[in-house]
C-alpha cells in the first residue's frame, strides 16, 4: 500500500463534502457531473475537491471522450478492503463505513 503522509490526507479528508464524495465513490466509479448532481454540490466545488482528494492519492482520474470518471485509488481501494473499511495514519483513523451520506 502506498504511504499516505497523515497531513495531506487529513486536509483531503478535513471536509465534509469530500467525505461524502468518497463513499459514493466507494460504491463505483463515477462521472463528475454525476457526482455533482447526486450529491448537489456544483460541479466547480466538485472538481476542487477531487484535485485535492486526487493529489492525496485517494482517487484516480480516467478520462472517457468528453467526461472524467473517478474511482478510488487502486492502492487506497485495496487498503481499505483489507482493513475493513478503516484508513490508519498512524495519527488518526477514518472508519469509511461510517461516512456521511
Amino acid at each position: 500500500m502506498r504511504k499516505f503522509d497523515c497531513i495531506t490526507a487529513m486536509k483531503a479528508l478535513g471536509e465534509e463534502s469530500r467525505l461524502r464524495i468518497m463513499r459514493r465513490l466507494m460504491g463505483g466509479p463515477c462521472h463528475v457531473n454525476e457526482l455533482g448532481t447526486t450529491l448537489e454540490i456544483p460541479s466547480y466545488n466538485i472538481s476542487k475537491h477531487l484535485r485535492i482528494l486526487r493529489d492525496a492519492g485517494l482517487v484516480q482520474q480516467e478520462k472517457q471522450a468528453q467526461q472524467r470518471v473517478y474511482a478510488l485509488a487502486p492502492e487506497f481501494a485495496r487498503h481499505l478492503a483489507e482493513n475493513g473499511d478503516v484508513l490508519d495514519l498512524g495519527c488518526c483513523q477514518f472508519d469509511f463505513s461510517k461516512l456521511p451520506e
